[in-house]
């Protein structure tokens, strides 16, 4: 038998099989095969190739395929940059539990997907990204330069901080396969385009205006008509989701806010006094300088010679000021272009440190009163400055500093004071993590109770989002431990224990049969009333005048509103959407009816339409029509992916998520 097999593998059968074993691992490499079979891909697009589109999927032929994979470690990147996005996003309000959601998952799935499937068109078509585009987008990021230009160093450091840390190799072939995959949304975007046609008709609706004729209905007494068990229970299964119980937890928690602990110890006199003898440089009023200016005004990217022609001006003013007897007000209010201090002779008042222009403000603290500058520039033009007065800086008594002294004691001693509550509740929870009120009672505050609560539920500290994510968490639910201090403001901190849980749950219909009686009685009224607006619309639809028809069923005759634009506030939200939702064939009026949500009813009669113009959206027809092209170019682009992607192949391994 031996002998069969050693003269079988010597024949053409041997050489069949030989070459079947030979294709996988020359077209992808022994070690990337073997590779493969031990980590699977979240998700493979792959196509037939372009030589050969009806290539069939199956072995060995689907070695041809050109293929694109979504590996474990890019999604896990890509998930977690989508989570601290969301993180610095949502901030407090960040759940980390719903984001680990299957839901989450897939959407950031979807989305690598998109991308694979637009670099594997890219492949398909032979686009080939250039190292000089490459390296001239690299070039282009921010935080890859220095001074406006691109630093190596900065570079090489900032790929060492990424997470996870690059090298340069790698982050090259990030930016390749990413311009790669934006050449699909460059192509399409750049052939989308709005026809003169389109725009117009897009002003014309965007600034649309109705003339109306509206009549109120009042609201229907309230329904009190027997309802069956029948009823009950069909209402109730047909509507159970809104007849659920919430999940609610139990607390036991301390408050601990500097601002409510017991006052300290009155501030001592000899403190206060100490203090300010320590700290008496600070409790000096700044130097102050009395100002006025002539300014000749250079417009933001001026020519050199409009430039040099305001620097000449400036000067023969300076020369004029520095005359004897000359009036620099009088030259102020005859040449300055500031029109702050033009009319008050150039004069800027006392002015410190810090409130000027530094270029002025140097020169101004250079000189002494009553000389005249040089012109000096600034980014508002050329300046000649007079100095006329210097108020020397003063120290100021003790108690002109007391107020602010005394403030900085107290709030010193409130903020030890609660570093020192905080470290010994801390260090006794720590002993006896189980429970919160020994440590409470040892420190001296009070232990609090909440509960049951649901999420949202609760006021003042509770209500806080790092409290209510830390009090629903499963580490607080599943522990029943002590949490860790949860700071919500300055010297404001909350420690809290989960001593009871409820998960959410369905109420069964005794717990809830009056509201579904409430609701089937709601349901009926709305109903009702809605049935009563359509048949008064229905009259007018049916040629009579909406004032005959509201006559007849004694309601007050029509109201008149006039220019009602899109958007516009009427009555209750929704009503103008309404109006705007109205529509009439051919020769008809448009007619339309609306239920409030206080009862009434309201049924119109569109009289007059005013299509809109350039003006009534913000007189640039140019930008609506790239705003129309834009959104062409997004739409068309989202339907070639989603075109692609059913073109493609597309496995997606749930379990590798």
């Amino acid at each position: 038998m031996l002998q069969n097999l050693r003269d079988k593998t010597s024949g053409w059968v041997a050489t069949v099989v030989l070459g079947l074993l030979v294709v996988p691992f020359a077209f992808v490499g022994v070690q990337d095969y073997f590779q493969r079979s031990r980590e699977m891909p979240v998700a493979s697009i792959s196509a037939p190739p372009s030589w050969w589109a009806s290539a069939p999927a199956a072995w060995p032929v689907s070695m041809l395929w050109e293929r694109q994979d979504v590996s474990q470690r890019d999604f896990r990147e890509r998930f977690e940059q989508e989570r601290q996005a969301a993180r610095q996003q949502q901030g407090a309000q960040f759940d980390a539990r719903d984001f680990e959601s299957a839901a989450s998952k897939r959407k950031v799935l979807d989305g690598l997907i998109d991308e694979r499937v637009q670099g594997l068109w890219a492949q398909r078509q032979g686009i080939a990204v250039s190292d000089a585009m490459v390296q001239g987008e690299i070039a282009a990021i921010p935080a890859f330069q220095s001074n406006g230009k691109f630093d190596l160093q900065q570079y090489r450091l900032a790929l060492r901080t990424l997470n996870p840390p690059r090298t340069e190799r790698q982050f090259e072939q990030l930016v390749r396969d990413g311009l790669a995959q934006s050449m699909l949304r460059t192509t399409v975007g750049a052939s989308a385009f709005a026809t003169p046609t389109s725009t117009d008709r897009l002003v014309a609706l965007l600034g649309e205006r109705r003339d109306l004729s509206m009549v109120e209905l009042p609201a229907l007494p309230a329904d009190t008509a027997p309802v069956s068990p029948t009823e009950i229970e069909s209402w109730y299964r047909g509507h159970s989701a809104a007849y659920r119980a919430p999940e609610t937890v139990a607390l036991e928690y301390v408050d601990i806010d500097a601002s409510t602990l017991p006052a300290a110890a009155p501030i001592d006199e000899a403190a206060l006094r100490e203090r300010y003898e320590q700290e008496k440089t600070r409790f000096v009023a700044p130097e102050q300088r009395q100002a006025s200016h002539i300014l000749i005004s250079v417009p933001a990217g001026a020519s050199a010679s409009i430039d040099k022609a305001a620097h000449d001006k400036a000067t023969r003013l300076a020369a004029q000021a520095r005359v004897p007897g000359a009036d620099f007000a009088a030259l102020a209010r005859a040449n300055s272009d500031d029109t702050g201090s033009k009319a008050a002779g150039g004069d800027l008042g006392f002015v410190a440190r810090g409130a000027l222009a530094p270029a002025f403000e140097k020169t101004l603290f250079a000189m002494q009163p009553g000389q005249v500058s040089d012109p000096v520039r600034t980014e508002f033009g050329w300046h000649v400055i007079t100095l006329r007065q210097v108020q020397a800086g003063r120290q100021e008594a003790f108690e002109q500093a007391r107020p602010a002294l005394e403030k900085e004691l107290a709030d010193s001693a409130r903020e030890k004071q609660f570093n020192e509550v905080t470290s010994k509740i801390v260090d006794a929870v720590l002993k006896n993590p189980s429970t919160l009120g020994p440590a409470a009672r040892q420190v001296g505050v009070p232990l609090l109770t909440a509960g049951p609560l649901a999420r949202g539920q609760g006021s003042g500290a509770l209500a806080h989002p790092l409290v209510q994510r830390t009090a629903f968490s499963e580490t607080a639910i599943g522990q029943g431990m002590v949490s860790d201090p949860i700071d919500i403001g300055k010297d404001h901190t909350v420690l809290l224990r989960v001593t009871g849980h409820t998960a959410a749950r369905q109420l069964a219909l005794p717990e809830v049969r009056d509201r579904v009686v409430a609701a089937i009685h709601a349901d009926r009224l709305l109903k009702a009333s809605r049935t009563r607006a359509e048949a008064i619309a229905a009259q007018v639809k049916a040629g009579q005048p909406l004032a005959q028809v509201a006559a007849s069923q004694g309601l007050p005759p029509p109201k008149p509103l006039l220019g009602v634009p899109r958007g516009a506030e009427v009555l209750a939200p929704g009503v103008s959407d309404a109006f705007f939702a109205a529509y009439a064939p051919r020769g008809k009026a448009a007619v339309g009816s609306k239920v409030l949500p206080d009862g009434r009813a309201i049924v119109f009669v569109v009289d007059a339409v005013k299509p809109g113009n350039v003006a009534d959206v913000g007189g640039d027809a140019a930008q609506i029509a790239r705003q129309i092209a834009q959104l062409h170019g997004v739409v068309d682009f989202d339907a070639t992916v989603r075109a692609l992607r059913r073109s493609y192949k597309v496995q997606v391994n749930e379990s590798n998520l």
